[in-house]
């Protein structure tokens, strides 16, 4: 009798799983394909415990190789040789990376190495702003991917510009979609228990609120950069309530530089999926600097200002609710104004493909690649 053939399932991050997360469940529903799910520990909080893949609907990692911490460099050779290791031991027939994390880079070219073929998830992506590490991972990422899954139009020309076969990209939709649908639908079902959620106190004592999530170097890492922030966010707080789940380190550097935020605006600690997902669903407006939070604002028709010069991401500023404003504060406090007092009401609409089904596609092309 033949064996399935076995693809690693490779994440590190939070966001990773949350793409990782729709493939699982195709890969269950299809039947195929083996997998297993590697956690290599870029991310290693308490948040990332069994309720967290719970949340997502997963079963917990198979395999967890423990590399936390350390430079960039530092955490990429650690986790280059862990997985090392395991391709040495387990031969899987395929590694599946996600994003544009460090877990994608190392393992992507570690895979590659050994003979693996590569597929990544979300390839094609490019800010064009070389400065921010994830645009490395990406690139290089992408130069040695074996098969591409594509999200959106910019990521097709990128990768024809780069002269990748048109035989190895497949424009599939975005398994980001898939995930947010799939757990909004679980989130509005009837008896879904909100009441445990941080979040939900607050929803109760403000109607209408602006949700802030900001975490990149360039916005929160410098006294000067974190002024513009709270010069942002007094202004808008001036107008409508704002909660603020603060990442660990924009917290740490608010209180190390003396950064007064003003009225009006709650801050939280990071957020569970659901419990967080609770919170923006309903927000009069998004403002963030996070690639996968413009995508999610748009799947689900929310207005969303991104606070960076660059995105990714286009087709969620040129079809969906995302209004890229920059970093300067009167650009930015304008664009939000805009939203809050109805001047403007971008709320766009889901690009094609983005229809829940993206994890279907990527896991019958793999399927079919893998002779399954």
């Amino acid at each position: 009798m033949s064996t399935k053939p076995l693809i690693h399932l490779v994440a590190g991050a939070r966001p990773n799983f949350m793409k990782i997360a729709p493939i699982v469940r195709a890969l269950q529903a299809d039947g195929r394909l083996a997998w297993k799910i590697v956690h290599t520990g870029q991310h290693y909080d308490r948040d990332m415990n069994e309720v967290f893949f719970e949340e997502l609907g997963i079963p917990a990692p198979d395999v967890r190789l423990g590399c936390g911490g350390g430079s960039h460099a530092e955490q990429t050779g650690k986790i280059m040789q862990a997985y090392e290791q395991l391709c040495a031991s387990e031969k899987p027939d395929a590694c599946l990376v996600v994003g544009d994390v460090n877990s994608t880079l190392a393992c992507s070219i570690v895979a590659k190495k050994a003979g693996i073929p590569v597929a990544h998830v979300e390839a094609g992506l490019r800010s064009g702003d070389m400065s921010m590490p994830e645009e490395i991972n990406r690139l290089v990422t992408d130069a040695i991917t074996d098969w591409f899954f594509v999200t959106e139009p910019s990521a097709l020309a990128h990768l024809k510009h780069e002269g990748k076969p048109d035989e190895a990209v497949f424009n599939v939709g975005h398994v980001m979609a898939d995930n947010v649908l799939y757990q909004a639908h679980k989130l509005a079902s009837p008896g879904f228990d909100t009441s445990s959620f941080e979040t939900d106190a607050f929803k109760r004592a403000h109607p209408r609120y602006c949700v802030v999530t900001l975490h990149r170097p360039s916005n929160v890492d410098s006294p000067e950069s974190l002024q513009r922030v709270a010069q942002v966010l007094r202004a808008v707080a001036a107008e409508i309530p704002i909660v603020f789940p603060v990442h660990p380190r924009t917290r740490a550097n608010i209180e190390k530089h003396g950064i007064e935020l003003g009225a009006n605006i709650t801050l939280l600690g990071p957020q569970a999926y659901m419990s967080f997902l609770h919170l923006w669903k309903d927000a009069a407006l998004v403002l963030t600097d996070s690639g996968g939070l413009q995508e999610e604002t748009t799947a689900l028709g929310v207005p969303c200002v991104t606070m960076r010069e660059n995105t990714e991401r286009p087709i969620t500023v040129d079809e969906g609710s995302n209004t890229l404003a920059g970093t300067q504060p009167e650009a930015v406090i304008r664009a939000a104004l805009d939203v809050i007092q109805g001047r403007v009401a971008k709320r766009g609409r889901r690009p094609a493909l983005w229809d829940g089904r993206a994890a279907e596609r990527i896991v019958d092309v793999l399927a079919r690649k893998l002779g399954a």
